[in-house]
C-alpha cells in the first residue's frame, strides 16, 4: 500500500467508526502527526516477512538477569542459542500488580530495569533503552514488546483524572456507569479472582475486563484512539521492531453483545497497521487474541491488520496428543475447517509455554477435563477453576528430557514462528518461592506466578557442567534443534503436507506418529514425531520409501526406520 493509500485508509476507517463530523479535528491532528513521524523516522523499513524466519525468545528483563545491563551481557549467549528476536514482557512503568500489564505510563521504561534511580528523567531512561536496542541490533536481534491497548493501570494519569468526577475532561477515556446493568453478556475473564466486570468507585462503577485495578479504555472517545496511536508513533521513533498487541479482541464494547471481536475492534487495528506501514513498513503487529483460529485469522484482515497471531488452540492439542499418544488432536485442530488458510504474508506464532497458564479456555469441556486431569499434577497449579494449568514445560512433561525434546520438535517444525519461554531451554521448574512471595505481597492467588520465577545463572552453569542433569540434556536437545531450524527456511515459510507412515506394529486405530512434509523453494524435509512410549518401526511413508540426511545428527536416513519412544527425525530428502 502506498503512503497516500495509508492516509486515505485512516480517513475512511475513522469515518466508519466515528460518524460525527465534530471529530474531524482529532482526525486531522492524527494524520498530521503520522505524516510528520514518517518524515522524521530515521530507522528505515524492515525486511519484508522477517518475522517468518525468526526464533523468538520471551523474557521478563528483571527475572531473566536483573536489568537491561544484565540482559545485554546475555545477548551473545541468546544469539548462540539461535534466537533472532526478543519479546520483552512488560517493561513500561507500572505498579506491577499484574506483572506490568497494568501500565501507568506508556512512554517510560521502569527505572529498576535500567538500574537507574526512580528520580531519573524520562529522557535519560529513553536514552538508556535506545542504547540497549542498538546493542540488540548489533547482535542480530530484533526487539518487540507488549502494549496493553485495552486497559491501563488505575494509577495512570488519565484514570487518576477520570475518577475525579463526571465533569473531568478525562472521564470519557474510561467507561463509567451509575449501575452495573450494561454489557451484561460479557464473560468474566478472571473467573475465581474477579466476581464482576464492574468495580465500585464512590457513587459510580467503572468497567474492566481484567483485574479491578485495570480499567478498560473507552475507544468510543476518539481522543483515546489518538492517544494510543501516539504511543505507537513514539516507540517507532525509538527504533522498536514490533508490538505485541495485548488483549485486542476486547477493545470495543457494544451493548447486547459479548464485547469480543466486534467490527470496530478490527477497524481500530487497521488504523494501527496503516500507521505502522506509513511510518516504518514491516514493523511487526502481533495479535494476542485468545480466540478460535477462525476468529484470529480475521485479525489478519486482507493483509491490512496484524501480520501474525498466536495459535492458542494448537498448544493444548499438542499436549493432548502427547497425553493420549495420538496425532489426531493436532491433525484436527490444523484441519482447514478449524484453522483456515492464511495469506502468504501472515504467520502463526507457535508456543508450548508462555508467561501465562496453559490455557484451556478454547477447548471442549471433554478436552478440558482430559488435559487438566492429565497435566495438573499439583492442585496448586489450577488456574481459573479448571480453565488452565500454571506449570512450566518441564513440570508438565514429568521433567523428562525426551518428552520435552519431542514437544519442541513439534513446535519447531509445524508451520509458524516458534517462541521459547525463558528458562525452558534449560528445563526450568516451577518456582514455589516466587509464587508464595507474590501471593503474600498482593493477596491475589494468581498461580501464573509459579512459571515466572528468576533465573539462577550460577545454578544453571553448575548443572550445564553435569552431562547427566536435566538442564544439560534439555539444553543440548534444544540447541541442536534450533541450529537445524535456523539453517533452513522450510520451517518458517514452507508448505505443510500431512504424511501417513506405515508401521510394522498394529496401532489399534490410533496415529502414534505425527508426520508431515515441509517444502520451500526446492527443499523438502520429512518430519517424524513418535508420540508413543513404544519403539516403532516405520516401513514407508505414503507407501514410499525415502532416503535423506538427518538434520539433527547429520547421519544418512533410509527406510525401514526405527524410532525410539518419544524420538523424532527431521529428514532432509
Amino acid at each position: 500500500m502506498s503512503h497516500r493509500d495509508n492516509i486515505q485508509s485512516i480517513r475512511n476507517l475513522w469515518s466508519e467508526i466515528y460518524k460525527n463530523e465534530d471529530n474531524n479535528a482529532i482526525l486531522e491532528q492524527l494524520i498530521a502527526e503520522v505524516e510528520s513521524s514518517a518524515l522524521s523516522n530515521s530507522h528505515g523499513p524492515q525486511p519484508e516477512g522477517w518475522y517468518k524466519d525468526a526464533i523468538v525468545y520471551s523474557l521478563y528483563v528483571d527475572l531473566f538477569n536483573g536489568t537491561f545491563a544484565g540482559l545485554t551481557e546475555k545477548l551473545p549467549q541468546l544469539r548462540a542459542l539461535g534466537v533472532s528476536c526478543l519479546w520483552l514482557l512488560p517493561i513500561l512503568d507500572s505498579p506491577m500488580r499484574d506483572a506490568g500489564f497494568d501500565i501507568r505510563d506508556y512512554r517510560t521504561i521502569r527505572a529498576d530495569l535500567l538500574d537507574l534511580p526512580q528520580s531519573t528523567s524520562v529522557e535519560e531512561r529513553q536514552k538508556a533503552f535506545r542504547d540497549f536496542l542498538d546493542e540488540a541490533h548489533k547482535n542480530g536481534l530484533k526487539v518487540i514488546f507488549d502494549v496493553a491497548m485495552n486497559h491501563t493501570s488505575e494509577e495512570h494519569q488519565w484514570f487518576v483524572e477520570s475518577r475525579k468526577g463526571p465533569d473531568n475532561p478525562f472521564r470519557d477515556y474510561y467507561i463509567w456507569n451509575k449501575e452495573t446493568n450494561r454489557y451484561k453478556e460479557t464473560r468474566l475473564l478472571f473467573k475465581g479472582m474477579c466476581p464482576s466486570n464492574w468495580e465500585k468507585d464512590g457513587e459510580w462503577y467503572f468497567f474492566h475486563r481484567f483485574f479491578e485495578f485495570q480499567p478498560d479504555l473507552n475507544y468510543r472517545n476518539p481522543q483515546v484512539l489518538l492517544e494510543v496511536s501516539r504511543i505507537l508513533l513514539f516507540w517507532l521513533s525509538q527504533g522498536l521492531d514490533g508490538f505485541r498487541a495485548d488483549a485486542i479482541p476486547y477493545i470495543w464494547k457494544e451493548e447486547g453483545t459479548d464485547c469480543e471481536n466486534l467490527p470496530e475492534a478490527h477497524m481500530i487495528i487497521k488504523i494501527f497497521r496503516a500507521i505502522l506501514d506509513q511510518v516504518r513498513p514491516n514493523t511487526l503487529l502481533l495479535a494476542e487474541a485468545c480466540q478460535p483460529p477462525v476468529e484470529v485469522v480475521k485479525y489478519f484482515g486482507d493483509g491490512d491488520e496484524c501480520h501474525a497471531g498466536y495459535h492458542f488452540p494448537l498448544m493444548p492439542m499438542i499436549f493432548k496428543s502427547l497425553a493420549i499418544q495420538d496425532a489426531e488432536p493436532v491433525l484436527d485442530v490444523l484441519h482447514p475447517s478449524v484453522t483456515p488458510d492464511i495469506m502468504s504474508e501472515n504467520q502463526w506464532f507457535m508456543f508450548l509455554r508462555l508467561h501465562d497458564e496453559l490455557t484451556l479456555e478454547m477447548v471442549t469441556p471433554e478436552d478440558r477435563a482430559l488435559i487438566h486431569g492429565h497435566y495438573c499434577k499439583d492442585p496448586r497449579w489450577d488456574f481459573r477453576v479448571g480453565e488452565g494449568i500454571s506449570a512450566r514445560l518441564a513440570e508438565l512433561l514429568d521433567r523428562n528430557p525426551d518428552k520435552i525434546g519431542l514437544a519442541y520438535s513439534i513446535m519447531l517444525t509445524l508451520p509458524g514462528t516458534p517462541i521459547i519461554y525463558y528458562g525452558d531451554e534449560y528445563g526450568k521448574f516451577n518456582d514455589d518461592d516466587f509464587y508464595e512471595a507474590f501471593r503474600k505481597e498482593t493477596g491475589k492467588d494468581d498461580t501464573r506466578y509459579f512459571v515466572r520465577g528468576p533465573m539462577d545463572w550460577e545454578k544453571t552453569a553448575s548443572e550445564l557442567a553435569d552431562d547427566e542433569s536435566i538442564t544439560s540434556k534439555v539444553n543440548a536437545i534444544i540447541k541442536t534443534q534450533l541450529k537445524a531450524r535456523s539453517q533452513t527456511k522450510v520451517f518458517g515459510r514452507g508448505s505443510n503436507t500431512w504424511a501417513k507412515p506405515e508401521l510394522l506394529e498394529n496401532t489399534n486405530g490410533t496415529t502414534p506418529v505425527l508426520a508431515y512434509f515441509r517444502a520451500f523453494e526446492g527443499e523438502k524435509v520429512l518430519v517424524l514425531n513418535n508420540l508413543s512410549e513404544k519403539v516403532l518401526e516405520i516401513k514407508s511413508v505414503d507407501g514410499k520409501t525415502f532416503s535423506g540426511i538427518d538434520l539433527l545428527g547429520g547421519s544418512k536416513v533410509s527406510f525401514p526406520l526405527t524410532l525410539a519412544p518419544h524420538a523424532f527425525k527431521w529428514v532432509k530428502l
